[in-house]
């Protein structure tokens, strides 16, 4: 092939085959061309590339991409690799340059795809590449890889690239590493340079033009729990083989690395002075309260174990982390209080500035949405209410019960105003949910009564042993009374809940026990009616009725199978949730 048969000048490289003047040439070769880089086809893309030598050079998409765009993006790895091995052939490396109309070059692409081998090959052509921005933001590869979560592909750009990076892009490329869950590279990352716990994320402007100042690896991690890794069940495992070690990072969880992440900003952070260690937990937002707020009770307990001071620190409310715990009903946060002994009662006499709330009062008030909707119903949502209620309460001394805040309200007398929706969601809840397993209970009782009334007595004299089929008609008699019994006793279980008053102390045992009790029955009852179907369609209609017994089977497995889901969601929430504040092992000290 000639050195400059194909490729021509950069500046001289058709620029938009999608114009309408060259329409024709687009649907010509344009289009088979993007099928090809699309699909992996070498081939056909070289076939199109003899008769129009500057297709590998033309931007083939309204978003302004070459075949070698596409064809990176799409993980053709092949068709990379013989193409850039053409491109280096025929001293056509300035192509590899080309950006698409986002500003991103063919290696931020295979940057973003994560196929480490694609960018390997264009590296190999031309290392500069590193160095080009992409996008508007003006992102390097190794910045867009990690802020997309590939790991392979950031160890392999960040091993070419580290000694290169600027403090502010490494402190950039840290954050994103933390905030993509790549904690194991973070983890190298602050190995190789301490200053890195110093790093700030860039500072954002709010509505009322005032700036904030950028979040620390600290406020990072306080966001989110270090048990999210986004990496395979795989990764997260300890591989074990005869006759090799694996290294540190393949044996330990990621969950632990990103712990291990923690506790080495935390004890780098504690070797400054009062001041730096103020502004760092302080600024833009205080760490540990936030941390508090979303649940991460790993982040707190590995803080509180490094500097048990943190556990008087109150925000700017007057609160510590166990007033917020309980406005966020963070239960595992919560619970750490059973840990420090006598310094409970001191940490819950801290009221509220401004509304003179005491933790007893903080417990009245409902949640946010989302906390809320953690459960599932109106009424086991409001047996969780009442359970947090009564937590806090035994925790408090009495009189926290009687104390009025600024607006003159009791704790008790705030749960009322705060809950009054929610309780009368509940009762709807209740109501419809009693209602319609009452229904399905009267149907069954009504059912087994009437085989009662149909004994098969004159297929006795037909069957050839009559002493069998007396076994079997015993057992068909006791199974029908057992049937009638628990589905009267459903029935009547479901109507003293309809009957029930109501009252919010019912929705925390009481309520939710009538309702497993009458859903166990109602299941024993469907249970009992089964072989009693089965037993009256065999002994009067014979086998080949069996399709309707199958045809029985199915839908009553199929009504069987959501009752016992609400039954174990009642059951889990009612006998489940009083363990929800008790830590099996100390998990602070």
């Amino acid at each position: 092939m000639e050195e400059d048969n194909w490729a021509t000048p950069l500046s001289q490289c058709p620029r938009d085959l999608l114009s309408d003047d060259r329409r024709v040439e687009y649907l010509n070769y344009g289009v088979p061309l993007y099928k090809a880089a699309l699909k992996g086809d070498w081939e056909a893309a070289n076939q199109i590339h003899f008769t129009h030598q500057h297709c590998f050079a033309t931007k083939i998409t309204r978003q302004g991409d070459t075949a070698l765009h596409i064809a990176a993006i799409a993980k053709r790895t092949d068709f990379v690799v013989k193409l850039v091995a053409l491109m280096v052939q025929d001293r056509c490396t300035h192509l590899l340059f080309l950006r698409n109309n986002n500003g991103n070059t063919a290696l931020c692409l295979a940057a973003a795809s994560g196929t480490v081998e694609i960018a390997k090959v264009m590296v190999e052509a031309d290392e500069s590449l590193l160095e080009i921005p992409g996008n508007t933001s003006g992102l390097t590869p190794l910045h867009m890889a990690a802020l997309l979560g590939h790991r392979e592909m950031v160890k392999y750009l960040l091993r070419l690239t580290q000694d290169r990076l600027s403090y502010e892009e490494c402190c950039a490329i840290f954050i994103t590493t933390i905030n993509s869950d790549l904690y194991d590279i973070a983890l190298v990352m602050l190995s190789g340079n301490e200053q890195l716990v110093m790093a700030r994320d860039e500072a954002t402007q709010d509505d009322d033009g005032h700036i904030n100042i950028g979040e620390t690896p600290l406020h990072v991690l306080a966001k989110k729990s270090v048990k999210s890794s986004a990496t395979s069940l795989s990764n997260c495992c300890t591989i074990f083989k005869r006759g090799r070690r694996r290294s540190r990072h393949k044996e330990v969880p990621l969950q632990h690395i990103g712990l291990e992440l923690v506790e080495r900003l935390w004890e780098l952070i504690l070797r400054k002075n009062q001041d730096e260690i103020d502004r760092l937990m302080g600024q833009p937002w205080q760490v540990i309260f936030v941390a508090v707020e979303v649940g991460n009770v790993e982040f707190v307990t590995t803080l509180l174990r490094a500097y048990p001071d943190l556990i008087w620190k109150l925000n700017d409310k007057h609160l510590s982390i166990f007033h917020v715990a309980v406005i966020h009903r963070q239960e595992k946060i919560f619970r750490l209080i059973y840990e420090i002994g006598a310094i409970k009662d001191l940490l819950a006499a801290y009221l509220e500035t401004d509304t003179n709330n005491n933790i007893l009062h903080l417990a009245a008030m409902l949640p946010s949405s989302d906390r809320l909707n953690c459960i599932s119903g109106a009424a086991l949502q409001m047996q969780r209410e009442m359970l947090w209620f009564k937590e806090v309460e035994d925790l408090v001394m009495p009189q926290f019960a009687e104390v009025q805040n600024s607006a003159g309200k009791t704790p008790l007398t705030l749960f009322t105003e705060q809950h009054k929706d929610l309780r009368a969601a509940g009762e709807e809840w209740m109501r419809k949910t009693a209602s319609s397993c009452s229904v399905v209970a009267t149907l069954i009782a009504s059912a087994v009564f009437g085989f009662l009334l149909k004994v098969p007595r004159n297929n006795a004299e037909s069957l050839v042993n009559p002493l069998s089929y007396s076994g079997w008609y015993l057992v068909f008699a006791i199974s029908d009374s057992l049937s009638l019994i628990t589905s009267t006793a459903s029935t009547l279980m479901f109507l003293s809940i309809l009957i029930s008053t109501y009252a919010e102390k019912d929705f925390l045992d009481s309520l939710p026990r009538k309702l497993i009790i009458g859903l166990v029955l109602l299941f024993l009852s469907i249970v009992f009616i089964t072989f009693t179907t089965t037993f009256h369609i065999i002994f009067n209609q014979g086998w080949p009725w069996f399709g309707i017994i199958v045809l029985v089977f199915i839908t009553i497995i199929l009504f069987t199978t959501q009752e016992l889901s609400l039954m174990w969601e009642v059951f889990s929430s009612t006998f489940g949730s009083s363990s929800i504040f008790k830590s099996p092992t100390p998990t602070l000290f």
